[in-house]
């Protein structure tokens, strides 16, 4: 949990929050926006004058009807009449307000949270490979949510509320003079004072509670997006108890919070009563010694309670404020997150002409302290078909993430045609190669639509023509559905095969030129694998493909492997000289042939 500020960092990050926050209310090169801003402050101040007019008509109709002799009827009815008309007024032009700014106000909760969503995903790999998905859920939803709220607290109750007590100080000083006053802004600066205190107290306490929120959200996307492995281990109960341990905590944060709510609203009602007491007694005061008329008690009656009504809001408006700053300062932590890979100052696009790519002696590594490639070289020629192999943690995936420029090497260069991947655009360096990978991860929606995320506005035909060549159409089609079909979260309604044959028809619409096969079939059966296998074949032809494999029977037919151990290519040739070299890659092709005797074998 973050460290509670002091007072005087904490509203110099308040206000640093409010600066940036500044621009999505008043947006530049936005002109509607700025009248509609005008136009809801208009209704305002109209809204705030018929308020401060109402209890002086108020006040005159009681007095008209308690004065001696014939009471003017017409005149109090008259009063009385304009009090409900200015009641009605006030209730036309909050919502003529309203209606006039929703617009502003949903426009900034749309800029920002659009901001954030393209921000992360700037964001380097090595950030979305940490984070929580339900814990950033959280913050950018409060993040959005206390937008609209501090425009309409700040906007249409804090300034107006100033304003309107500055105003019932000069009337209660022209009509009863300066004790009132004096009273008055005793009370209402002991009352700020006291809110303040007991909400900061209250902003700590909220601050756990969302914290320990976004812990139970995190636990409990977690394992809903790994139900079937809390099925596989019978681990239900061992998952209750997991996301029970962190809505326990949040029911205790809760319990404390909700209990300082009520000793603030006490506090308050107190102050606040106390001085309506007092307001009352001396206006009765003044009228049994004939200074004071009833119609004055009815006008400091209801000034006060016009006034109280805002003020007995405050804590709610200043804890909503405060915790929207809190929202708002965590989002903006987003925005402000570094970039790791950003792309070099005017850098051009990538031009393609012959498909090469080299590694010439890279060296990276994920943390400081444990490099995993180390050195690295080898050449893809253009057309070409090498592959990448060697034990767990020699580092071949890591090739790919360094490929698609996921992270940048520590030392050495990787170049495509000759130019370095480092000096131009990300967008361009992606849109030339395509990947089928080891886990293929699908949208939550129809197969037209995973199919079709290749390649942006491709037409109906040639998402169809890519599903043939993917081999996936007769599936397909068969289905009652057909491209319409939902594949669920994740893609779980497919197979392990159909999900790959997915992947390779969107990389097949994408049309990349270089073909990266990140274990393609790793996860399939031996069937769907040389299934998977020959549709691979096929597709790869007259592109520069690079295959990285465990199982080498699914790369032997490669122009050159590269044999990685311990992050550098320690062999290389095609499969039959690397079999007479009689080194690693020899070892691991007559162990996995063991495996497979044994296996076939055990089937026997």
């Amino acid at each position: 949990m973050r460290d509670m500020q002091t007072p005087a960092t904490g509203q110099i990050a308040d206000w640093a929050t409010i600066r940036r926050f500044l621009p999505y209310m008043w947006p530049a090169g936005r002109p509607d926006l700025k009248r509609r801003i005008g136009g809801a402050a208009l209704f305002v101040i109209l809204a705030k004058i018929v308020v401060l007019t109402l209890p002086l008509a108020y006040a005159r109709a009681v007095d008209t009807m308690a004065a001696t002799g014939d009471p003017a009827v017409w005149v109090a009815m008259g009063l009385v009449i304009a009090y409900a008309a200015g009641r009605f007024a006030t209730v036309l032009f909050d919502q003529t307000r309203n209606i006039i700014f929703n617009r502003v106000g949903q426009d900034a909760v749309r800029g920002l949270s659009e901001d954030v969503f393209e921000r992360l995903h700037q964001l380097s790999l090595r950030f979305h490979l940490s984070r929580r998905t339900g814990e950033i859920t959280r913050v950018i939803e409060r993040g959005t949510r206390s937008i609209s709220q501090m425009l309409y607290f700040l906007l249409f109750n804090i300034a107006p509320t100033v304003v309107e007590l500055v105003v019932v100080g000069v009337i209660f000083w022209s009509i009863f003079g300066w004790e009132l006053v004096a009273a008055t802004a005793v009370t209402v600066v002991g009352f700020i004072w006291i809110t303040q205190r007991i909400t900061e107290w209250r902003v700590g306490l909220r601050k756990q509670m969302n914290d320990l929120d976004g812990t139970a959200m995190a636990r409990a996307v977690d394992s809903l997006l790994n139900y079937e492995t809390v099925k596989y281990f019978g681990a239900e109960a061992r998952e209750k108890q997991r996301f029970a341990s962190a809505t326990g905590a949040y029911a205790e944060a809760a319990i404390k919070t909700e209990n300082s709510l009520a000793l603030l609203n006490i506090v308050q009602a107190l102050i606040l009563q106390a001085m309506m007491a007092a307001a009352m007694a001396w206006t009765v005061w003044g009228w049994s010694k004939g200074e004071l008329t009833p119609g004055d008690l009815v006008l400091v009656n209801t000034y006060l309670m016009q006034l109280f009504r805002p003020l007995d809001m405050l804590g709610w408006v200043y804890r909503t404020i405060r915790q929207g700053l809190v929202d708002m300062a965590d989002m903006f932590k987003l925005l402000d997150r570094a970039v790791e890979v950003e792309d070099a100052p005017g850098a051009p696009a990538l031009v393609l002409r012959e498909p090469t790519v080299v590694f010439d002696n890279v060296t990276f590594g994920y943390d400081k302290e444990r490099p995993i490639l180390k050195g690295l070289s080898f050449e893809a020629k253009a057309g070409a078909h090498i592959a990448l192999v060697g034990p767990s943690g020699a580092g071949k995936s890591t090739v790919g993430r360094l490929l698609f420029r996921f992270y940048d090497p520590w030392e050495g260069r990787i170049l495509i045609d000759g130019t370095d991947i480092a000096e131009v655009t990300q967008e361009s360096l992606r849109a030339a190669i395509g990947i089928v990978p080891q886990d293929t991860v699908l949208f939550n929606d129809t197969l037209r639509y995973n199919i079709a995320y290749g390649r942006e506005g491709a037409s109906d035909e040639e998402i169809a023509q890519a599903a043939r060549d993917a081999a996936i159409a007769p599936f397909i089609d068969k289905l009652a559905l057909g491209y319409d079909t939902q594949v669920g979260e994740r893609g779980l309604k497919l197979s392990g095969g159909e999900k790959q044959r997915v992947a390779i028809a969107r990389t097949l619409l994408k049309g990349p030129r270089i073909l990266l096969l990140d274990e393609a079939t790793s996860a399939l059966d031996s069937r769907t694998e040389q299934d998977i296998l020959e549709t691979l074949r096929r597709v790869s032809a007259g592109r520069t493909t690079i295959a990285i494999a465990h199982r080498l029977s699914t790369i032997a037919d490669a122009d050159l492997i590269h044999v990685m151990d311990d992050g550098r290519v320690v062999e290389q040739g095609d499969h039959a000289g690397l079999l007479r070299l009689g080194g690693l890659y020899a070892e691991m092709w007559n162990r996995q042939l063991s495996e497979a005797a044994e296996l076939q074998d055990a089937a026997e």
